[in-house]
């Protein structure tokens, strides 16, 4: 009498665990990780250290900022940038961090890793969501990056240091959790373009510098509608977090950055599940 044998499917975690191993071994043996972490310090110090503008009149140049956390996060939540110190802030590093995971994930297909990884591991959701939460890792890690480079930078300038710890904790905090939210938006863009490295890349520049919500604000400014509903929903909560946030700023940053993680998960899911992946 013969036994049959019968193999079960690994469980998600087991999955998802191998996974999760694969992609961190690769982010942190790929030199590309380390050099936007450089990126990620550098700007900041010298944008908080270098940068000049004209004083109200026209006449001298002043320095770019008076505080040292302006690097970190704008004064309050703005919908419209007023000048660009409102817009030079960490959420410089979604765009860092957009065009590093469009790499990341590009040299997948490029390099017909994806193909392997399809024949052993066909789970379409599996990949989404490692590739989400690698690459959210990846982009934390750079905001920490930044908050060192801007820190040094601004005391090394001197500037003035007054400021609500609390606030700017939960800004700090509230950047790093809209990270999931913005890495799931940058791999579903890059399933998109999975063909095309180029402007999978170029669309992660665009949607990491705000232009689309920038342009939404002016067509929308003249119907009134509430700049706080658009700040939660068109920019992910990103600039929620700011320098006089409170504790319902950091819960809406991590209800959008959810909500954005699972629908973009889901998106990215459907559309490998019916479509050529290589």
């Amino acid at each position: 009498m013969t036994k049959e044998l019968k193999f079960e499917s690994p469980s998600f975690a087991k999955r998802i665990k191998g996974m999760l191993g694969v992609d961190f071994y690769r982010l942190f043996h790929t030199p590309l990780f380390y050099i936007f972490l450089a990126i990620a310090a550098i700007i900041p110090a010298m944008v908080s250290a270098m940068t000049m503008m004209p004083d109200p009149n026209g006449n001298t140049m002043e320095p770019l900022y008076s505080n040292v956390w302006q690097i970190i996060a704008a004064s309050e939540s703005l919908y419209v940038i007023r000048t660009i110190a409102d817009y030079a802030n960490m959420n410089m590093v979604f765009i860092f961090g957009g065009i590093m995971v469009s790499i990341f994930i590009g040299h997948d297909y490029r390099s017909g890793y994806v193909k392997q990884l399809f024949t052993t591991h066909p789970k379409k959701q599996d990949y989404m969501l490692s590739k989400s939460l690698v690459c959210a890792f990846a982009i934390v890690c750079m905001c920490l990056s930044y908050f060192i480079g801007g820190t040094v930078g601004g005391l090394l300038v001197g500037y003035d240091t007054e400021v609500n710890v609390g606030s700017l904790v939960i800004a700090i905090l509230g950047k790093m959790i809209m990270s999931l939210g913005w890495a799931s938006l940058y791999t579903f863009l890059n399933v998109i373009f999975r063909k095309y490295f180029g402007i999978s890349i170029a669309s992660s520049f665009f949607f990491g510098t705000g232009i689309l919500i920038i342009g939404a604000a002016a067509i929308v400014e003249g119907l009134s509608l509430p700049a706080s509903f658009l700040n939660i929903f068109l920019y992910g909560a990103s600039v929620n977090a700011c320098l006089s946030s409170n504790i319902l700023s950091l819960v809406i940053c991590i209800v959008v950055s959810v909500a954005w993680a699972l629908f973009y998960n889901f998106l990215g899911t459907k559309l490998l599940s019916k479509s050529d992946v290589y």
